[in-house]
């Protein structure tokens, strides 16, 4: 029997993956189901569910999970059980800290490698997801919002960063989906306007403060309101 949270045309498929061995896609396709929410928090997850799920023989399914715990994205209790990281408020602020810490400093890296082109594209993102916001499309928001990120960061030709920041975003991922049911109510100012303001004017003052505050008042803010309420007694 599959694993009730695990079904074939629920877990999302990453672009760009079909070119790789089963192994890497079973992989890329787990690792991408977490950095989008796809698999909620406290989730189970099994050898056999996942290799029912997508298909593939025990031996991918087990290797995808071993090399996810290694980074953090999953957990391994003390039964060999596995899971999606159970988060404290501490753990998610200290995420959240660091998060702010490495992505100001990948951006303000970037700033004098940025053209007038990839703003134009950043803006087309943001527009992208206006829509996905409109059509609560949660999993296109998620998708959307990191690769305006990664977008902004990789413009760095030698950066380094990108691996500690897909990092953070995989250990928050099961979190993100969840947190954007609040997302109208708490994320009242566009922060990703005043992101490509900022670098259409080139002031790395306002860059900085406008992307802080897009991950304090984001999944900063709806994580913790979520975290807090999950604790809550009834």
């Amino acid at each position: 029997m599959v694993d009730p949270i695990f079904h074939l045309n629920d877990l999302p498929t990453p672009a760009g993956i079909e070119n790789l061995t089963t192994q890497q896609q079973t992989y890329q396709r787990l690792r991408y189901a977490l950095m989008t929410g796809s698999i909620p928090p406290g989730t189970s997850l099994t050898i056999r569910g996942i290799a029912q799920a997508l298909n593939v023989s025990p031996t991918p399914a087990r290797e995808a999970l071993k090399k996810l715990c290694a980074e953090g994205a999953l957990t391994e209790l003390d039964n060999r059980r596995i899971i999606t990281p159970i988060m404290d408020i501490a753990r998610f602020d200290e995420l959240i800290a660091l998060r702010i810490l490495l992505e100001c400093h990948a951006a303000k890296s970037a700033t004098k490698y940025i053209s007038e082109r990839l703003i134009d594209d950043l803006d087309e993102i943001d527009r992208r997801m206006d829509l996905a916001l409109k059509g609560d499309n949660h999993e296109n928001i998620v998708v959307l919002n990191q690769l305006f990120h990664s977008g902004l960061y990789r413009a760095n030709p030698h950066q380094v960063h990108m691996p500690l920041i897909e990092s953070i975003w995989l250990q928050l991922g099961p979190y993100t989906r969840v947190a954007l049911n609040k997302l109208s109510d708490i994320y009242l100012v566009d922060r990703h306007k005043q992101i490509i303001k900022a670098l259409r004017n080139r002031n790395s003052a306002a860059l900085l403060n406008a992307i802080e505050k897009d991950i304090s008042e984001g999944i900063g803010q709806m994580g913790r309101d979520y975290l807090n309420a999950s604790r809550s007694p009834d």
